[in-house]
C-alpha cells in the first residue's frame, strides 16, 4: 500500500510538470486567469501603459508555460528584427556542428576566406569559434554598422579569442562562413530548421533579404523579418533545450553550447566601457547575451537576444517565461537601450509568485 501511494505521488508530479508546459499549434492560446499562476494583474495593466507612455514598442508578449499572459500591440506584424539575426543563426548552426559539417575549431586561413581588405596573417587563425563569440581580433569594418567597432584595439595586436568586441564584421563572415560549409542559404534553413517544425504562423520567406556594401566588404548582412508571435516560438524553443513538442528540433548539446559564458560583463565593459550603464549584467555566450550573477532568483539563468531599436527574444528558465517585443522600423521610432532593459526587467518582476 505504501508503496502504491508513494507510487501515485511520484505519478502526479511527472504529470503535473508535463502538463504544465504547453506548446502553441497554429495559434497561442491565453492563460485565462495568470492572477492565479502568480501574475499580478494591477501591475501588468500599470506596465501596459508605460508602454503606450513611455516606448515606442509595436508588439510585446509575455508567455508562461507556453501561454500568453501578457500581450500589447500588433503581434502579427513582420519587422525587421536587427541583431536578433546574430542568435537565430547560432541557433542553425548547431545541425552542422553537431554532424560533422562545420567545425568551430576551423581557422579563417583553412577555410580559404578572402575579403576586399587582406587579411593580417593573424587574423586568419581566427576560428569560427571566435567569430560566433565575438573574440576573432579582426577589427575591419563590416557591411553595415551598429556595432562598436568605434572601440577596437589597432589591427592585428590582439590574439584571436584572446578579446571580446562586438562586431559586425565577425557576425556577417560567420553567416557567410555558414552558407559556404553547409552548403544552404541562411533564409531557407530558417524555414527549415525553425519556421516549419515550430509552424510559425507568419513566416514570409520573400521579405528575407541581405545587405551589403561590397566596396566594404564581401559578407553580406543576413537582416531578417519575423513577427512577435514567431518570434516567441523562437524563445519558447530556447526554453524547452531545443526541443519542440516531443520533437528534439535543435540538440540539447548545442543549447548548452550557445549559452556557455566566453565572456564577463567585466570584461565586456573593460573593453567598451559605454556598455556599464547599459550592460552590466549581461555577458556573452555564442551569439546570446546571458544574465551574469543576478541578486533576483527569477533571472537566474535567464537570456537575450537583443536587437536595435528595441527588439527582443528573452527566456527565463527559472520562471517557465519567455519574452518577445519589438519595434517595427518603418515607423521611424526607436527605443533608448535603458528603456530596452526595463521592458525586460520590470515584466519579469510582474510574476510575483507565493
Amino acid at each position: 500500500m505504501k508503496n502504491s501511494i508513494s507510487f501515485l505521488i511520484l505519478f502526479f508530479l511527472f504529470a503535473t510538470t508535463v502538463v504544465a508546459q504547453v506548446f502553441p499549434s497554429q495559434d497561442w492560446s491565453y492563460n485565462e486567469d495568470p492572477e492565479s499562476d502568480g501574475w499580478n494583474l494591477k501591475k501588468m495593466e500599470e506596465f501596459k501603459q508605460y508602454i503606450i507612455d513611455s516606448t515606442h514598442i509595436t508588439g510585446y508578449l509575455i508567455i508562461h508555460k507556453g501561454q500568453i499572459v501578457f500581450d500589447y500591440g500588433n503581434i502579427e506584424e513582420n519587422s525587421y528584427i536587427a541583431s536578433c539575426r546574430k542568435s537565430v543563426l547560432s541557433m542553425l548552426f548547431g545541425k552542422y556542428v553537431d554532424n560533422g559539417d562545420v567545425n568551430l575549431d576551423e581557422t579563417l586561413n583553412e577555410l580559404g576566406i578572402q575579403d576586399v581588405k587582406e587579411m593580417l596573417p593573424i587574423e586568419k587563425k581566427a576560428s569560427i569559434k571566435d567569430l560566433i563569440s565575438a573574440r576573432s581580433g579582426i577589427y575591419l569594418t563590416g557591411s553595415n554598422g551598429g556595432d562598436f567597432r568605434d572601440f577596437a584595439p589597432e589591427r592585428g595586436t590582439k590574439e584571436p579569442g584572446s578579446y571580446w568586441l562586438y562586431s559586425n564584421y565577425d557576425f556577417n563572415l560567420a553567416g557567410y562562413i555558414f552558407e559556404q560549409e553547409s552548403g544552404k542559404n541562411i533564409y531557407d534553413d530558417v524555414e527549415e530548421q525553425l519556421a516549419i517544425p515550430l509552424g510559425m504562423q507568419d513566416w514570409d520567406r520573400s521579405l528575407q533579404r541581405k545587405y551589403s556594401d561590397s566596396t566594404i566588404s564581401v559578407f553580406p548582412a543576413y537582416h531578417m523579418w519575423f513577427s512577435t508571435r514567431d518570434m516567441a516560438r523562437i524563445g519558447l524553443l530556447m526554453l524547452n533545450q531545443g526541443k519542440w513538442n516531443k520533437k528534439q528540433v535543435i540538440s540539447e548539446e548545442w543549447v548548452n553550447e550557445m549559452l556557455k559564458q566566453r565572456t564577463t560583463s567585466g570584461e565586456m565593459i573593460e573593453n567598451v566601457p559605454i556598455l556599464k550603464d547599459l550592460f552590466s549584467h549581461y555577458g556573452y555566450g555564442y551569439m546570446w547575451w546571458l544574465f551574469e550573477n543576478p541578486t533576483d532568483e527569477r533571472f537566474k539563468n535567464a537570456y537575450s537576444a537583443l536587437g536595435a531599436m528595441g527588439q527582443s527574444i528573452s527566456v527565463f528558465p527559472e520562471i517557465d517565461v519567455v519574452i518577445a517585443y519589438k519595434t517595427n522600423s518603418v515607423y521611424g521610432k526607436s527605443n533608448s537601450a535603458r528603456i530596452t532593459q526595463l521592458l525586460l526587467m520590470n515584466a519579469v518582476k510582474l510574476y510575483e509568485p507565493k
